[in-house]
Protein backbone atom coordinates (compact mmCIF):
# COMPACT_ATOMS: atom_id res chain seq x y z
CA UNK A 1 0.00 0.00 0.00
CA UNK A 2 1.19 3.46 -0.97
CA UNK A 3 2.48 6.11 1.84
CA UNK A 4 -0.84 8.34 0.08
CA UNK A 5 -3.77 5.70 0.58
CA UNK A 6 -6.36 5.96 2.96
CA UNK A 7 -7.75 3.73 4.68
CA UNK A 8 -11.46 3.47 4.81
CA UNK A 9 -13.55 1.87 7.60
CA UNK A 10 -17.58 0.80 6.91
CA UNK A 11 -20.22 0.13 9.16
CA UNK A 12 -21.99 -2.81 8.27
CA UNK A 13 -25.81 -3.31 9.76
CA UNK A 14 -26.33 -6.59 8.53
CA UNK A 15 -24.06 -9.51 7.03
CA UNK A 16 -26.19 -9.14 4.36
CA UNK A 17 -24.40 -6.06 3.50
CA UNK A 18 -21.60 -7.40 2.40
CA UNK A 19 -21.43 -10.14 -0.22
CA UNK A 20 -20.41 -13.61 1.02
CA UNK A 21 -17.51 -13.70 -1.14
CA UNK A 22 -15.76 -10.61 -0.11
CA UNK A 23 -16.52 -11.73 3.80
CA UNK A 24 -15.23 -14.97 3.03
CA UNK A 25 -11.81 -14.07 1.15
CA UNK A 26 -10.89 -12.57 4.69
CA UNK A 27 -12.72 -15.08 7.04
CA UNK A 28 -11.47 -18.22 5.00
CA UNK A 29 -9.68 -17.47 2.54
CA UNK A 30 -8.29 -21.42 2.84
CA UNK A 31 -11.62 -22.28 1.02
CA UNK A 32 -10.52 -21.15 -2.17
CA UNK A 33 -9.29 -24.59 -2.74
CA UNK A 34 -12.54 -25.64 -2.39
CA UNK A 35 -11.83 -27.46 1.22
CA UNK A 36 -13.66 -26.80 4.72
CA UNK A 37 -13.24 -23.50 6.39
CA UNK A 38 -10.62 -23.51 9.14
CA UNK A 39 -12.57 -21.58 11.15
CA UNK A 40 -16.67 -22.65 9.55
CA UNK A 41 -17.91 -20.16 12.35
CA UNK A 42 -16.73 -17.01 11.04
CA UNK A 43 -17.79 -17.83 7.43
CA UNK A 44 -20.93 -15.80 5.86
CA UNK A 45 -23.17 -18.52 5.86
CA UNK A 46 -22.94 -19.15 9.22
CA UNK A 47 -23.53 -15.14 10.34
CA UNK A 48 -26.04 -15.30 7.66
CA UNK A 49 -27.88 -18.32 9.64
CA UNK A 50 -27.77 -16.80 13.52
CA UNK A 51 -28.89 -13.20 11.54
CA UNK A 52 -31.61 -14.04 8.79
CA UNK A 53 -32.88 -16.55 11.72
CA UNK A 54 -33.31 -13.74 13.77
CA UNK A 55 -31.73 -15.59 16.57
CA UNK A 56 -28.68 -12.35 16.60
CA UNK A 57 -30.57 -9.25 15.86
CA UNK A 58 -31.36 -6.19 17.81
CA UNK A 59 -34.28 -8.11 19.15
CA UNK A 60 -32.61 -10.59 20.83
CA UNK A 61 -29.64 -8.24 22.10
CA UNK A 62 -27.24 -8.88 19.51
CA UNK A 63 -27.59 -5.62 17.06
CA UNK A 64 -24.47 -6.37 13.96
CA UNK A 65 -22.16 -3.89 13.63
CA UNK A 66 -19.86 -5.24 11.62
CA UNK A 67 -16.47 -3.73 10.46
CA UNK A 68 -14.83 -3.31 7.51
CA UNK A 69 -11.76 -1.72 5.84
CA UNK A 70 -11.08 -0.82 2.54
CA UNK A 71 -8.31 1.43 0.87
CA UNK A 72 -10.03 4.39 -0.42
CA UNK A 73 -7.68 4.70 -3.52
CA UNK A 74 -7.61 1.19 -4.86
CA UNK A 75 -10.91 -0.22 -3.73
CA UNK A 76 -8.86 -3.17 -2.26
CA UNK A 77 -10.92 -4.77 0.76
CA UNK A 78 -8.71 -5.07 3.48
CA UNK A 79 -10.08 -6.93 6.06
CA UNK A 80 -13.46 -7.65 8.38
CA UNK A 81 -14.58 -7.71 11.56
CA UNK A 82 -17.44 -9.40 13.28
CA UNK A 83 -19.01 -6.60 15.78
CA UNK A 84 -22.51 -6.44 17.75
CA UNK A 85 -23.77 -3.74 19.52
CA UNK A 86 -24.82 -6.24 23.25
CA UNK A 87 -27.97 -5.38 25.03
CA UNK A 88 -26.80 -7.96 27.52
CA UNK A 89 -24.30 -10.15 28.34
CA UNK A 90 -26.01 -13.39 27.63
CA UNK A 91 -24.73 -15.84 24.77
CA UNK A 92 -21.09 -14.97 25.58
CA UNK A 93 -19.47 -17.92 27.34
CA UNK A 94 -16.79 -14.70 28.86
CA UNK A 95 -18.72 -13.40 31.84
CA UNK A 96 -18.99 -10.39 32.39
CA UNK A 97 -21.61 -9.88 34.60
CA UNK A 98 -20.07 -8.55 37.64
CA UNK A 99 -18.53 -5.81 36.08
CA UNK A 100 -21.65 -3.98 34.48
CA UNK A 101 -23.34 -4.61 38.28
CA UNK A 102 -20.62 -2.53 39.53
CA UNK A 103 -20.28 0.24 36.84
CA UNK A 104 -24.16 0.56 36.93
CA UNK A 105 -23.85 0.61 40.70
CA UNK A 106 -21.40 3.60 40.19
CA UNK A 107 -23.83 5.73 38.09
CA UNK A 108 -22.36 4.27 35.00
CA UNK A 109 -24.82 2.35 32.00
CA UNK A 110 -22.94 -0.15 30.76
CA UNK A 111 -24.82 -1.45 28.31
CA UNK A 112 -25.05 -1.35 25.22
CA UNK A 113 -21.72 -2.49 24.59
CA UNK A 114 -19.70 -4.14 21.74
CA UNK A 115 -18.65 -7.76 20.79
CA UNK A 116 -16.79 -8.76 18.58
CA UNK A 117 -17.46 -12.56 18.70
CA UNK A 118 -19.76 -15.41 17.08
CA UNK A 119 -22.89 -15.41 18.45
CA UNK A 120 -23.61 -18.37 21.06
CA UNK A 121 -20.36 -19.92 20.22
CA UNK A 122 -16.97 -20.35 22.62
CA UNK A 123 -14.87 -21.02 20.03
CA UNK A 124 -11.44 -19.74 19.44
CA UNK A 125 -10.47 -17.94 16.18
CA UNK A 126 -9.09 -15.01 14.74
CA UNK A 127 -11.56 -11.66 15.10
CA UNK A 128 -9.49 -9.68 13.09
CA UNK A 129 -10.13 -10.98 10.12
CA UNK A 130 -7.50 -9.52 7.27
CA UNK A 131 -7.30 -10.10 3.27
CA UNK A 132 -4.65 -12.51 2.59
CA UNK A 133 -3.36 -9.57 -0.23
CA UNK A 134 -3.43 -7.01 2.61
CA UNK A 135 -0.72 -5.81 4.71
CA UNK A 136 -1.76 -7.27 7.95
CA UNK A 137 -0.54 -4.85 10.37
CA UNK A 138 -1.96 -1.76 8.85
CA UNK A 139 -5.32 -3.67 7.87
CA UNK A 140 -5.75 -5.13 11.68
CA UNK A 141 -4.83 -1.77 13.35
CA UNK A 142 -7.39 0.01 10.87
CA UNK A 143 -10.15 -2.25 12.15
CA UNK A 144 -9.19 -1.95 16.17
CA UNK A 145 -9.42 1.59 15.51
CA UNK A 146 -12.60 1.93 13.59
CA UNK A 147 -14.15 -0.63 16.74
CA UNK A 148 -12.49 1.98 18.99
CA UNK A 149 -13.99 5.12 17.33
CA UNK A 150 -17.66 3.53 17.49
CA UNK A 151 -17.48 2.66 21.25
CA UNK A 152 -16.23 6.23 21.65
CA UNK A 153 -18.59 8.47 19.09
CA UNK A 154 -21.42 6.35 20.66
CA UNK A 155 -19.60 6.95 24.44
CA UNK A 156 -20.26 3.08 25.10
CA UNK A 157 -19.04 1.36 28.64
CA UNK A 158 -16.48 -0.77 27.06
CA UNK A 159 -15.23 -3.26 23.82
CA UNK A 160 -15.02 -6.99 23.90
CA UNK A 161 -12.97 -9.16 21.98
CA UNK A 162 -13.76 -12.64 23.03
CA UNK A 163 -12.11 -16.23 22.15
CA UNK A 164 -9.35 -14.33 20.03
CA UNK A 165 -6.20 -16.20 19.09
CA UNK A 166 -3.13 -15.87 21.53
CA UNK A 167 -1.60 -13.44 18.84
CA UNK A 168 -4.61 -11.20 18.63
CA UNK A 169 -4.51 -10.60 22.61
CA UNK A 170 -1.11 -9.58 22.45
CA UNK A 171 -1.66 -7.01 19.41
CA UNK A 172 -4.73 -6.08 21.46
CA UNK A 173 -3.01 -5.35 24.44
CA UNK A 174 -0.32 -3.21 22.57
CA UNK A 175 -3.49 -1.21 21.99
CA UNK A 176 -4.63 -0.85 24.82
CA UNK A 177 -6.93 -3.78 25.56
CA UNK A 178 -6.71 -5.50 29.03
CA UNK A 179 -6.02 -9.46 28.50
CA UNK A 180 -7.98 -12.47 30.33
CA UNK A 181 -7.32 -16.11 30.20
CA UNK A 182 -10.04 -18.96 30.49
CA UNK A 183 -9.56 -22.24 29.95
CA UNK A 184 -11.61 -24.98 27.98
CA UNK A 185 -11.59 -28.88 27.75
CA UNK A 186 -10.02 -30.17 24.22
CA UNK A 187 -9.30 -33.40 23.07
CA UNK A 188 -6.08 -33.64 20.70
CA UNK A 189 -5.14 -36.00 18.32
CA UNK A 190 -2.07 -37.58 18.44
CA UNK A 191 -2.06 -39.60 15.21
CA UNK A 192 -3.94 -42.61 16.64
CA UNK A 193 -4.71 -45.10 14.11
CA UNK A 194 -8.44 -45.83 15.40
CA UNK A 195 -10.16 -45.21 18.97
CA UNK A 196 -8.48 -48.27 20.39
CA UNK A 197 -5.02 -46.35 19.73
CA UNK A 198 -6.56 -43.89 21.57
CA UNK A 199 -7.44 -45.70 24.43
CA UNK A 200 -3.85 -47.30 24.72
CA UNK A 201 -2.43 -43.85 25.87
CA UNK A 202 -4.43 -44.05 28.92
CA UNK A 203 -4.27 -45.82 32.07
CA UNK A 204 -5.05 -48.73 32.40
CA UNK A 205 -8.23 -47.89 34.93
CA UNK A 206 -9.26 -44.96 32.50
CA UNK A 207 -9.31 -47.08 29.41
CA UNK A 208 -11.12 -49.80 31.54
CA UNK A 209 -14.15 -47.42 32.72
CA UNK A 210 -14.12 -45.79 29.20
CA UNK A 211 -15.18 -49.35 27.35
CA UNK A 212 -17.38 -49.52 30.45
CA UNK A 213 -19.56 -46.22 29.58
CA UNK A 214 -19.43 -47.03 26.10
CA UNK A 215 -20.51 -50.07 26.27
CA UNK A 216 -23.57 -49.31 28.56
CA UNK A 217 -24.48 -46.05 26.61
CA UNK A 218 -25.85 -48.64 23.92
CA UNK A 219 -27.31 -51.20 25.65
CA UNK A 220 -31.22 -50.23 24.72
CA UNK A 221 -29.59 -47.45 22.22
CA UNK A 222 -28.94 -47.17 18.92
CA UNK A 223 -26.29 -44.54 17.25
CA UNK A 224 -26.12 -43.22 13.66
CA UNK A 225 -24.15 -40.12 12.76
CA UNK A 226 -25.29 -38.08 9.68
CA UNK A 227 -23.41 -35.27 7.68
CA UNK A 228 -24.06 -33.23 4.75
CA UNK A 229 -27.44 -34.60 2.63
CA UNK A 230 -27.78 -37.69 5.14
CA UNK A 231 -29.43 -35.29 7.17
CA UNK A 232 -33.08 -34.83 6.62
CA UNK A 233 -35.50 -32.77 8.00
CA UNK A 234 -37.33 -35.22 10.43
CA UNK A 235 -33.38 -35.09 12.26
CA UNK A 236 -33.61 -31.31 12.35
CA UNK A 237 -37.28 -31.49 13.65
CA UNK A 238 -36.18 -34.13 16.29
CA UNK A 239 -32.68 -32.51 16.85
CA UNK A 240 -34.85 -28.91 17.57
CA UNK A 241 -36.85 -30.38 20.45
CA UNK A 242 -33.51 -31.76 22.32
CA UNK A 243 -32.23 -28.58 21.61
CA UNK A 244 -35.18 -26.74 23.32
CA UNK A 245 -35.06 -29.06 26.61
CA UNK A 246 -31.49 -28.66 27.05
CA UNK A 247 -31.57 -24.61 26.60
CA UNK A 248 -34.77 -24.24 28.92
CA UNK A 249 -32.69 -26.07 31.68
CA UNK A 250 -29.61 -24.37 30.99
CA UNK A 251 -30.50 -20.35 30.20
CA UNK A 252 -34.34 -20.36 30.61
CA UNK A 253 -34.32 -19.26 26.92
CA UNK A 254 -32.77 -21.42 23.99
CA UNK A 255 -30.51 -18.74 21.96
CA UNK A 256 -31.67 -20.18 18.40
CA UNK A 257 -34.73 -20.40 17.07
CA UNK A 258 -36.39 -22.89 14.97
CA UNK A 259 -35.75 -20.59 11.62
CA UNK A 260 -32.17 -21.52 12.52
CA UNK A 261 -32.01 -24.61 11.86
CA UNK A 262 -34.44 -24.49 8.60
CA UNK A 263 -31.30 -22.19 7.52
CA UNK A 264 -28.91 -24.92 8.88
CA UNK A 265 -30.62 -27.54 6.86
CA UNK A 266 -30.30 -25.33 3.38
CA UNK A 267 -27.10 -23.39 3.99
CA UNK A 268 -25.14 -25.68 6.94
CA UNK A 269 -25.19 -28.97 6.57
CA UNK A 270 -22.20 -29.68 4.78
CA UNK A 271 -20.78 -28.52 7.99
CA UNK A 272 -22.73 -30.63 10.87
CA UNK A 273 -22.70 -33.68 11.80
CA UNK A 274 -25.30 -34.57 13.89
CA UNK A 275 -24.70 -38.09 16.22
CA UNK A 276 -28.29 -39.11 16.64
CA UNK A 277 -29.85 -41.60 19.07
CA UNK A 278 -32.84 -44.22 19.01
CA UNK A 279 -34.67 -46.41 21.04
CA UNK A 280 -37.33 -48.74 19.66
CA UNK A 281 -37.92 -46.53 16.48
CA UNK A 282 -37.86 -43.06 17.99
CA UNK A 283 -35.07 -40.20 18.08
CA UNK A 284 -34.42 -39.65 21.81
CA UNK A 285 -31.21 -37.87 22.13
CA UNK A 286 -28.28 -36.04 19.26
CA UNK A 287 -25.35 -33.68 19.40
CA UNK A 288 -24.45 -31.56 17.09
CA UNK A 289 -21.39 -31.14 15.60
CA UNK A 290 -19.61 -28.39 13.58
CA UNK A 291 -16.55 -29.95 11.24
CA UNK A 292 -13.74 -27.72 11.02
CA UNK A 293 -10.54 -28.49 8.19
CA UNK A 294 -9.16 -29.36 11.32
CA UNK A 295 -11.50 -29.28 14.18
CA UNK A 296 -14.26 -30.98 15.51
CA UNK A 297 -16.68 -28.65 17.20
CA UNK A 298 -19.22 -29.88 19.51
CA UNK A 299 -22.02 -27.31 20.14
CA UNK A 300 -25.47 -28.68 21.11
CA UNK A 301 -26.87 -32.03 22.97
CA UNK A 302 -30.27 -32.59 24.39
CA UNK A 303 -32.27 -35.28 24.61
CA UNK A 304 -35.87 -36.26 25.79
CA UNK A 305 -34.83 -39.62 27.80
CA UNK A 306 -32.25 -40.42 30.59
CA UNK A 307 -29.95 -43.32 29.55
CA UNK A 308 -26.72 -43.56 31.51
CA UNK A 309 -23.45 -42.80 29.93
CA UNK A 310 -25.23 -41.53 26.93
CA UNK A 311 -24.12 -37.81 27.02
CA UNK A 312 -20.53 -39.38 27.01
CA UNK A 313 -20.56 -41.20 23.99
CA UNK A 314 -22.47 -39.15 22.21
CA UNK A 315 -20.84 -35.72 22.65
CA UNK A 316 -16.99 -37.13 23.70
CA UNK A 317 -16.43 -40.87 22.27
CA UNK A 318 -18.71 -40.54 19.06
CA UNK A 319 -16.43 -37.17 18.58
CA UNK A 320 -13.15 -38.32 19.20
CA UNK A 321 -14.30 -41.72 17.06
CA UNK A 322 -15.17 -39.33 14.12
CA UNK A 323 -12.15 -37.12 14.89
CA UNK A 324 -9.45 -39.69 14.61
CA UNK A 325 -11.49 -41.49 11.40
CA UNK A 326 -11.08 -37.83 9.35
CA UNK A 327 -7.50 -36.97 10.71
CA UNK A 328 -8.71 -34.03 12.64
CA UNK A 329 -6.26 -32.72 14.80
CA UNK A 330 -8.61 -31.81 18.12
CA UNK A 331 -11.72 -31.78 19.70
CA UNK A 332 -12.96 -28.64 21.15
CA UNK A 333 -16.02 -29.51 22.81
CA UNK A 334 -17.36 -26.39 24.16
CA UNK A 335 -17.01 -23.72 27.48
CA UNK A 336 -16.83 -25.95 31.15
CA UNK A 337 -17.01 -29.50 32.24
CA UNK A 338 -14.19 -30.63 34.40
CA UNK A 339 -16.27 -34.52 33.89
CA UNK A 340 -14.73 -33.62 30.19
CA UNK A 341 -10.76 -34.41 31.61
CA UNK A 342 -11.81 -38.01 32.96
CA UNK A 343 -12.79 -38.53 29.10
CA UNK A 344 -9.13 -37.41 27.68
CA UNK A 345 -10.13 -33.65 27.12
CA UNK A 346 -7.27 -31.84 28.38
CA UNK A 347 -6.93 -28.21 29.84
CA UNK A 348 -5.97 -25.88 26.96
CA UNK A 349 -6.09 -21.60 27.72
CA UNK A 350 -8.42 -19.30 25.84
CA UNK A 351 -8.44 -15.56 25.28
CA UNK A 352 -10.56 -12.54 25.51
CA UNK A 353 -9.46 -8.96 25.24
CA UNK A 354 -11.68 -5.75 26.87
CA UNK A 355 -11.02 -1.85 26.31
CA UNK A 356 -12.69 0.40 28.90
CA UNK A 357 -12.29 3.78 27.95
CA UNK A 358 -12.82 4.84 31.82
CA UNK A 359 -9.58 5.04 33.03
CA UNK A 360 -11.20 3.99 36.86
CA UNK A 361 -13.25 1.24 36.04
CA UNK A 362 -10.33 -0.13 33.88
CA UNK A 363 -8.10 0.13 36.46
CA UNK A 364 -10.53 -2.21 38.75
CA UNK A 365 -11.18 -4.65 36.00
CA UNK A 366 -7.67 -4.95 35.29
CA UNK A 367 -6.56 -5.97 39.13
CA UNK A 368 -9.48 -8.20 39.07
CA UNK A 369 -8.14 -9.76 35.69
CA UNK A 370 -4.84 -10.24 36.89
CA UNK A 371 -6.32 -11.93 40.29
CA UNK A 372 -7.70 -14.25 37.92
CA UNK A 373 -5.52 -15.09 35.41
CA UNK A 374 -3.10 -16.26 38.12
CA UNK A 375 -5.84 -18.96 39.51
CA UNK A 376 -6.88 -19.88 35.85
CA UNK A 377 -3.27 -20.85 35.61
CA UNK A 378 -2.86 -22.47 38.76
CA UNK A 379 -6.22 -24.73 38.20
CA UNK A 380 -4.53 -25.50 34.64
CA UNK A 381 -1.37 -27.13 36.06
CA UNK A 382 -3.54 -28.84 38.72
CA UNK A 383 -6.04 -30.26 36.51
CA UNK A 384 -3.29 -30.88 34.35
CA UNK A 385 -1.92 -33.51 36.69
CA UNK A 386 -5.28 -35.38 36.89
CA UNK A 387 -5.23 -36.70 32.90
CA UNK A 388 -5.88 -39.73 32.11
CA UNK A 389 -2.70 -40.57 30.52
CA UNK A 390 0.12 -42.54 31.20
CA UNK A 391 2.34 -41.05 33.61
CA UNK A 392 4.98 -39.42 30.98
CA UNK A 393 2.77 -40.02 28.21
Amino acid sequence: MEAEDRISISLLNSINDIDAADWDSCAAPETADGGRAMHPFLTHRFFKAFEDSRSACQVTGWDPKHLRADNEATGQLLGVMPLYAKYHSQGEYIFDHGWANAYERAGGQYYPKLLSAVPFTPATGPRLLVHPDADRALAGGALIAGARQVTAENRLSSLHVNFCTEAERDVLAEAGFLSRRSQQFHWLNRDYADFDGFLADLASRKRKAIRKERAKAVENVSIRCFTGDEILPEHWDAFFVFYQDTGARKWGTPYLTRAFFEIAHETLRDDVLLVMCQRDGQWVAGALNVIGRDTLYGRYWGCIEDHPCLHFEVCYYQAIDYAIKHGLRSVEAGAQGEHKLARGYVPTEMYAAHYIPDPGFSEAVGRFLAQEAEMVGQEMDILGEYTPFKKGG
